[in-house]
């Protein structure tokens, strides 16, 4: 990039700034702010600015002839210079930051970031420096949690312009498959959270007979959710972890404990969603209390019976694929391999 020295002007205002071009595109600075320099000449007595303007040319010609960065005017656009790799991983990180993701998902983001951040010794992030921050990690669970979302960040970095790819070559972790606990009984587990608490009960009705997510599409639900006959429940993608439209239907079983109201939400004492720590608070609560629970079983269970009736009921992962909200049969494929259904039964095995 050829520059030429900036030029020092005073506008009718008596205020002084600097011009100058850089690829046919005229740049105009009244400050040093854009460079991160102090200098600011329009502070200065009138009788002064002309003599700081020429300060600030200096500042500004130093600055682009050692490739510095220069943004367009409140834009992230790039006029001259070029971001290092952990300003990419910022810029990365605020996209998603302000793209209605979900609070869980965007604070994995954030903590992604600031162990890269807090790892490497200068501005470029290379395999090695995430093949650290992942070796702290002996869970492979927690290993690959951390693999899959930093990969979605610097997946990101590099749509924003990041020409490395530092997770390239760093394989995942194999698990041993864990089974995943659904209710014998899911009838007599509801009765006793019924008995326990009300907005518990509800919030366990619509994982099991719905589907739906207990956490976030429940816990957020209102009654504009809702129909009128309270016959479906419709989400926008915004709301609902694949990002799509979903409309499930309301069982009539359910139906006798949604208490209509004009507004708000559809949990009784609230007017706005419960906070995100509430269920599972109150599951907590209702675990330490309960005599039908056994090890590892979760309010997620819920929704894991569920999936196990329909498919029991139906055969068909189609159905099973649209009834969950998954975005492919794959993904339904790998669910069901971490529930309590067999792929073989008895008339399968080797006769005598």
């Amino acid at each position: 990039m050829t520059i030429r020295f900036p030029k020092v002007h005073i506008d009718n205002k008596q205020l002084v700034y600097v011009s100058f071009s850089i690829e046919g595109k005229r740049i105009r600075l009244y400050n040093g702010k854009r460079i991160n320099s102090s200098i600011d000449p329009n502070r200065h007595p009138i009788e002064q600015r002309y003599e700081m303007g020429k300060i600030l040319a200096s500042d500004v010609y130093k600055h682009l002839l050692n490739d510095g960065k220069l943004l367009e005017f409140r834009s992230k656009k790039v006029i001259a210079g070029k971001f290092t790799d952990i300003e990419y991983l910022k810029q990365a990180l605020d996209t998603k930051l302000s793209g209605g993701y979900s609070k869980k998902y965007t604070d994995m983001l954030s903590y992604c970031y600031r162990l890269i951040h807090d790892e490497i010794q200068n501005s470029k992030v290379d395999s090695k420096a995430i093949k650290n921050v992942l070796s702290r990690y002996s869970s492979g669970v927690s290993y690959n949690t951390l693999k899959r979302h930093l990969k979605a960040l610097i997946n990101e970095a590099r749509v924003q312009g990041m020409k490395s790819n530092p997770m390239e070559g760093i394989p995942s972790k194999k698990n041993k498959a864990k089974l995943h606990k659904p209710f014998d009984d899911v009838g007599a587990v509801l009765d006793e959270i019924k008995s326990f608490n009300k907005n518990l009960h509800l919030c366990s009705l619509l994982t099991y007979g719905c589907l739906l997510r207990p956490h976030r599409e429940i816990r957020e639900l209102c009654w504009g959710d809702i129909s009128k006959g309270l016959n479906e429940i419709r989400l926008s993608g915004e709301r609902n972890k694949s990002g799509r439209n979903r409309i499930v239907p309301i069982p009539s079983y359910i139906k006798p404990f949604l208490q209509k109201e004009d507004c708000g939400s559809v949990f009784q004492g609230f007017v706005d969603p419960p906070n995100p720590e509430y269920f599972k608070t109150l599951w907590g609560r209702y675990k330490a209390k309960s005599r039908l629970l056994i090890q590892g079983q979760t309010l997620y269970s819920f929704r894991h019976s569920g999936a196990i009736e329909i498919f029991k009921r139906t055969g068909s992962l189609h159905k099973l694929q649209r009834a969950m909200g998954h975005s492919s049969l794959n993904v339904s494929l790998t669910y069901l391999r971490g529930l309590e259904i067999a792929e073989l039964k008895e008339e399968d095995m080797p006769m005598v």
